[in-house]
This record gives C-alpha cells, sequence and structure tokens, in this order.
C-alpha cells in the first residue's frame, strides 16, 4: 500500500503543474509553482523517512536510524524556494505598475 504523504506530494506537484499550464494570472502561476516545490519537498522527505528510525546522533547501538540528508536538501530547498518566490512577485509587481494588468495575453498584446 501507498502511504497517504506520497500520495499528497503527487497531488501537490500534478496540481501545481495544471495552474501553471492551464491559468493566465501571473499571481496564480506563481501560486502553482509553489505548490510544485511543497510537493517536491514533501516528497523528498518522505523518501528520506524510515519507520521507527532514530536520530543517528545518540549514542547506542540503533540498526535504523533516520538519514538527514534529505532534511539538510530540504531546508536548503525551502529557502532557495521563498527567495525565488519573492523575486518572481517582484518582477510581478513591476509587470502590474508598467502594464497595469496581470494576464500574461494582455502583457504579450502591450509588449507587440
Amino acid at each position: 500500500m501507498i502511504p497517504y504523504y506520497y500520495l499528497a506530494s503527487v497531488a501537490l506537484i500534478v496540481i501545481g503543474i495544471y495552474i501553471v499550464i492551464a491559468k493566465k494570472n501571473l499571481i496564480k502561476i506563481i501560486i502553482g509553482l509553489d505548490m510544485m516545490d511543497t510537493g517536491v519537498n514533501l516528497l523528498l522527505i518522505s523518501i528520506g523517512y524510515v519507520k521507527g528510525g532514530t536520530a543517528p546522533i545518540e549514542n547506542g547501538n540503533y540498526t535504523l536510524y533516520v538519514d538527514p540528508i534529505p532534511q539538510a536538501l530540504v531546508l536548503t530547498a525551502i529557502v532557495i524556494g521563498v527567495s525565488v518566490m519573492a523575486l518572481a512577485l517582484s518582477i510581478v509587481i513591476g509587470l502590474y505598475k508598467n502594464t497595469g494588468s496581470l494576464e500574461l495575453d494582455e502583457i504579450r498584446r502591450e509588449r507587440k
């Protein structure tokens, strides 16, 4: 049986892809990108999870431990994702100030 967190992460990724492809509003596209980012982060964390595992820094003879590498990678990915999101939102604000619209079709029409 597939754990529910795998299904949740795949659902977030698929919904994010749908939003990026189907929507024309720039804010909605950024939200879709953020949903994909969250889905990938959840998938990486869930792959690194070991049921009944302990922290690798404890003293003792444990055979199962949780690998800290995916957790460190996801922390880094979260910081990078927030930075990219802030940059994308600042670009959208600049586009809105210049064009008065957040719709991709209207921005493309004004560009020509």
